[in-house]
Formats: C-alpha cells, sequence, structure tokens
C-alpha cells in the first residue's frame, strides 16, 4: 500500500518527469527484495515486484482513458494519449538507468545471479545470429527472436520488424486480459536490455582507452535507446489499446455504440503503434549501427 501509493495517475501526467525517478526507486527495491528473500530466483522476481508496484498506477490510468473516450473529439483523445504514454516511458526509462547501473558496479557474483535469466537468453539469442553483429535486438529478448544465416539489410529489417509486432502483440493481449499485464512484457524488457547494456559497458571499458564508467554508460544507454525510445513508445501505445478495450468490455455491453467507437479508437492506437515499429526498425538497421 505504500509504493502503489506514491503518485497519481493525475500527478504523473502534470510531472511525468516523476515517474523517471520513481521507476529508479521502484526496481531499486524490486531488486534487492529479491536478492534478500529471493536470492537463487531473484532474476525474475525482481521484474514481478517492480510491475507488481506499477500495476495500481497503470490500471487506474487506462480507466481514466476509457473513461474520457468518446468525450472527446479525435484529436484531443489522441493528445491525450501521448500525455500518458510519455510519462510511462518515462518510467521505462527510469527502470533501464536504475538496472543497467546496478549491473555496472555491483559485485560480478550478485549481478550474475540478479541477471542470470536475462543473460541466458541474450546468449541464446546471440548464438543464433549470424551476418548481424552490430545489431541489438531490443524487444526480440521477450520472445526469443530466431536469425540464421547470412541475411541482408532489409532482411534484417523485416526479421526485426516481425519481431517487435510480437512483442506488440504480446502486450496488446496482456492488457486485454490483466488490465495492466503489459507493465509484465515491459519490465521484463528493460531488464534484458539493462543486461545487454551493463554487458556492453563491461566488456569495452577496458577497451576504449580514456573512457571512464560514466562517459562509457551514457553511450551504452546511448547505444541501446536510440532506436530503442521507439520501440517502447510503441509497445506503451499498444498496451494502453488493449487496456482500453478490456476496460470498455468489462463495463458496457458489447453491442453499445460507443463501445464500438472506443473499439475502433483503439485499432487506430495499434496501427499507430505498428507505424511507429516502422520507424523504429528503420533506425535499428540503417542508423544505429552508423552512429555506433
Amino acid at each position: 500500500m505504500v509504493l502503489e501509493s506514491l503518485i497519481s495517475p493525475l500527478s504523473a501526467r502534470r510531472k511525468p518527469w516523476e515517474l523517471f525517478f520513481l521507476g529508479i526507486f521502484y526496481s531499486t527495491i524490486a531488486m534487492f527484495l529479491g536478492l534478500w528473500i529471493f536470492y537463487d530466483q531473484a532474476s525474475l522476481v525482481m521484474v514481478f515486484l517492480t510491475s507488481l508496484a506499477c500495476v495500481p498506477l497503470i490500471y487506474n490510468t487506462i480507466k481514466r482513458e476509457e473513461e474520457n473516450e468518446g468525450a472527446k473529439k479525435e484529436v484531443v483523445l489522441l493528445k491525450q494519449h501521448s500525455r500518458v504514454v510519455w510519462f510511462l516511458t518515462c518510467l521505462f526509462l527510469g527502470f533501464i538507468i536504475s538496472f543497467s547501473a546496478w549491473y555496472v558496479f555491483l559485485p560480478g557474483h550478485m549481478v550474475e545471479n540478479m541477471f542470470s535469466t536475462q543473460m541466458a537468453t541474450i546468449s541464446a539469442i546471440n548464438s543464433k545470429i549470424s551476418g548481424a553483429t552490430n545489431m541489438d535486438l531490443l524487444g526480440g529478448a521477450a520472445v526469443g527472436l530466431k536469425i540464421t544465416g547470412e541475411i541482408t539489410s532489409g532482411q534484417l529489417f523485416w526479421k526485426i520488424l516481425e519481431n517487435n509486432v510480437k512483442v506488440l502483440m504480446f502486450c496488446i493481449f496482456f492488457s486485454f486480459f490483466y488490465g495492466a499485464g503489459a507493465i509484465f512484457i515491459l519490465t521484463w524488457n528493460a531488464t534484458v536490455i539493462s543486461a545487454a547494456i551493463g554487458n556492453f559497458v563491461k566488456t569495452n571499458i577496458g577497451a576504449l582507452t580514456g573512457l571512464t564508467y560514466f562517459s562509457m554508460f551514457s553511450l551504452g544507454i546511448a547505444r541501446y535507446m536510440t532506436h530503442g525510445i521507439f520501440e517502447i513508445v510503441a509497445y506503451f501505445v499498444g498496451g494502453l489499446a488493449g487496456g482500453i478495450i478490456s476496460v470498455a468490455v468489462i463495463r458496457r455491453e458489447l453491442k453499445s455504440k460507443r463501445f464500438l467507437h472506443e473499439l475502433l479508437d483503439s485499432v487506430d492506437i495499434i496501427l499507430i503503434a505498428i507505424g511507429i515499429l516502422f520507424l523504429a526498425a528503420f533506425v535499428e538497421v540503417y542508423i544505429t549501427p552508423i552512429l555506433f
């Protein structure tokens, strides 16, 4: 009752930057509780506890968004949804900074235990990649992307887009069936991305002279989030759409005009999310390798 009471949906919309620090706080508490109480299963328990702390905020936010459906013009609704997606993205960025920082600075034996499942997932993916060694697979870790053989940039683009759309569908389904369920998928992705960033920092800090841990950490964040920020926005947009449909199903008859309006509005939102994923895949394949 303490963690979930720290901020309300209304306060989050007014001061979205506060969600960044809240994300750091939630993830840090969850990580140390996982290490302290469930040491052998800490890599998954910290994902669950972080998600659990966010559920009241996410669920109440979705309820507020659903209540405003049909009451305003589409342009106003889209603008309102964008504010929600923005503060949720700030929350996710807080997770990324927190988990990746702890990965870099905690003792090796603690890191190995805390991110064991995440590193196993990354290793399983990387072992199946050939001809794309400079590409990270943000979001691919959530569903086990499989790429084999030499592939062109165009083929990689469609593979990454296909995988990211799968993750988007997971977010939509989890939000529909569990209300705020998408936050679990997104938190899991945050821990996998953080493990990749932390491993990047530790691997390259000795190879690149003149760079401090801070500058290498910043480089790792920039490398993964150049395209990753678009993917995360798309996942939150899809999760919001799934949540709106879920609340609408619970509250209203399926044949009502308002439900039909909300369903069509959610479909529009999902299409927007898919469009954002096209942009994310393009940036990941054609721009990120140039910058990093």
